[in-house]
């Protein structure tokens, strides 16, 4: 394999004087055409910054390359140092020979321009295509990463995809002009496991094709353990280990690749579930939240008058009931309603129709409100000009209350149960790392003693460490004031680890509904046992990714289309499956 990368001795700096906050020490490492390189570690460990160098991109950031050399084999064989290199030699390469796929893509993505003008811009940049040749190869680009409703959704903005329908997106343009070096920065963390799956099988069939090299920026082993060739881990902006893939997860060196391997949660097929809980323990008991045929659509308009042509069933029917110390796990592909059923059970989305109630308790017996909601991102979620003490007070204030002797001890004795000190309240939200925001969100949403608390993604954006301790604290908390929690998430191991039952969304609708243990253990959908196989894991090595051609089910339906009912198969005391036809 011949060399596409050398790095030699990198530092990097930010600041008027970089010299003096150094992010960066001293980075180097090679890659081959056709290699994939994974870099892991922790937040804060120098990874992004690395990759941002790469192509200069750290120069927009504040930052600038202090020593070091970075040789890139270009098309045509000759080398380029992309550290020397000038600006316009450097926007040649970004996007045409370079790709890169960001961690996040709201804010990497044009809010006012339509998905369709975004991915056309490179097509007509790096390959010359205009006018309609643009278009077809931007509807191709999703199609390639099993976007459905490829045409209708070019003519959407970002806005209005869910996160991981985004992240495709900019995978979709990142992959657009075949790059000869892929720089993916954690490109699948907001989408799940099937649609990861696809991904990965995209990225593997480019390298066959094109002999592409890849750097993989993630805090997934498992899905290290199967694209990777090499791993590197930083730690404090330092390559502390690296080598062949086989070396570094089987016998590390490092004592802190031991403890990274040792925080990730391995999916165990249901032998990890919890246990200690069951409904049958208490079949007089009354449900925290009871839901029945939640639908929720949204209209589809077309023509000159804008007149409503169809709708979108993105939820259909859905049923469940959570009860008092129990945790309902949602899991589902990207767009598939788990979202969309959370925020309508949240009054954030107006349902067509169904019904759902939530039984209150204490505080939030006098607010009205049982239902709170701890968000994806800890860092978009609470207002940076705020203190935490005016923070914590919204949800009280929001419900009638005040700021009063009482409301000041229930947010000293949650911030001593989330484990933060006291004098967090007089600190702003910069102040604090990721993990201690999540937590600040949950001691927010538990400030009006909630009955259900709704955990939309929530411990997704955090590192493998914190978020063990966060879903340490979740448990905890759950069994100390009695709560229902809805845990909306893509991660299968995690979502392994916490609930207790879990309901499987596909197209809008529940197809398989049960005990934690026994769904994972025993999938009866097809579509969950495609959802389990598709779970990475350490033990499985090189895999072979293959592309699914299968389309993913257009929830656009015409007006007044209605749903077959459901026809549900029993397959133990707790555990029910859609009958497939």
């Amino acid at each position: 394999m011949t060399s596409l990368l050398s790095v030699s001795n990198l530092r990097v700096g930010f600041g008027r004087k970089p010299e003096d906050n150094e992010i960066v020490h001293g980075v180097s490492f090679d890659l081959a055409a056709g290699e994939t390189l994974a870099i892991v570690g922790e937040s804060g460990s120098g990874k992004s910054v690395t990759a941002l160098s790469i192509n200069r991109l750290v120069d927009f950031g504040g930052g600038r390359i202090l020593d070091g050399s970075i040789q890139f084999t270009r098309q045509d064989g000759s080398m380029l140092d992309l550290a020397a290199a000038g600006e316009q030699e450097l926007t040649k390469i970004r996007g045409g020979e370079i790709g890169m796929i960001f961690q996040e893509p709201m804010t990497s993505l044009n809010p006012v321009l339509t998905i369709g003008e975004q991915i056309e811009e490179s097509f007509r940049l790096h390959r010359g295509l205009t006018g309609k040749q643009a278009r077809e190869a931007a509807k191709d680009a999703l199609d390639r990463v099993r976007i459905p409703d490829a045409a209708r959704r070019l003519k959407y903005c970002p806005h209005q995809l869910s996160g991981g329908m985004l992240q495709r997106v900019m995978i979709a343009t990142a992959l657009s002009c075949n790059p000869r070096l892929l720089i993916a920065d954690e490109p699948t963390t907001a989408l799940d496991v099937t649609v990861q799956a696809q991904i990965m099988a995209l990225l593997a069939e480019l390298k066959r094709e094109t002999g592409m090299g890849m750097i993989f920026i993630t805090h997934d082993i498992g899905l290290v353990a199967g694209i990777a060739d090499k791993v590197m881990v930083m730690q404090n902006g330092e390559a502390v280990e690296q080598g062949p893939l086989d070396a570094v997860l089987d016998a590390p060196q490092h004592p802190y690749t031991k403890h990274l391997l040792s925080a990730v949660p391995h999916f165990e097929a249901g032998r990890a579930t919890r246990t200690d809980y069951r409904r049958a323990d208490e079949p007089s008991a009354a449900p925290a939240l009871e839901v029945e045929g939640l639908t929720v659509r949204f209209p589809v308009t077309g023509g000159l008058l804008r007149r409503q042509t169809g709708a979108v069933h993105a939820v259909d029917g859905v049923d469940f009931d959570l009860m008092p110390g129990e945790t309902l796990g949602i899991v589902g592909e990207s767009g598939s309603g788990k979202s969309t059923t959370a925020r309508a059970i949240l009054g954030l989305v107006e349902p067509t129709r169904g019904t759902f109630s939530a039984n209150t308790n204490g505080a939030a017996r006098q607010s009205g409100k049982p239902v709170q909601m701890v968000f994806q991102n800890p860092y978009a979620s609470l207002n940076p000009r705020l203190r935490m003490d005016s923070i914590l007070a919204e949800p009280v204030i929001a419900a009638g209350g005040g700021l009063d002797g009482e409301t000041q001890a229930r947010m000293r004795m949650l911030l001593d149960r989330v484990g933060l000190p006291e004098n967090a309240l007089e600190r702003y939200p910069h102040e604090f790392s990721g993990g201690q925001r999540q937590r600040l969100c949950i001691a927010r949403a538990l400030m009006l003693n909630p009955s259900v608390v709704v955990l939309d993604e929530a411990v997704s954006a955090l590192d493998v460490s914190v978020q063990a301790k966060v879903l340490e604290l979740l448990v905890d908390l759950q069994r100390e004031f009695g709560l229902a929690y809805l845990f909306v998430s893509h991660d299968m191991a995690v979502v392994e680890r916490i609930a207790h039952r879990i309901a499987v969304v596909y197209a809008g609708q529940i197809v398989e509904i049960g005990d934690a243990a026994s769904v994972l253990s025993d999938p009866k959908h097809a579509y969950t046992k495609r959802l389990i196989s598709a779970v990475p894991s350490v033990d499985r090595r090189k895999e072979t990714f293959e592309v699914d051609t299968r389309q993913v089910p257009s929830l656009v339906r015409p007006l007044g289309f209605e749903p077959e009912p459901a026809n549900w198969q029993s397959f133990g005391p707790d555990h029910m499956a859609r009958a497939e036809a």
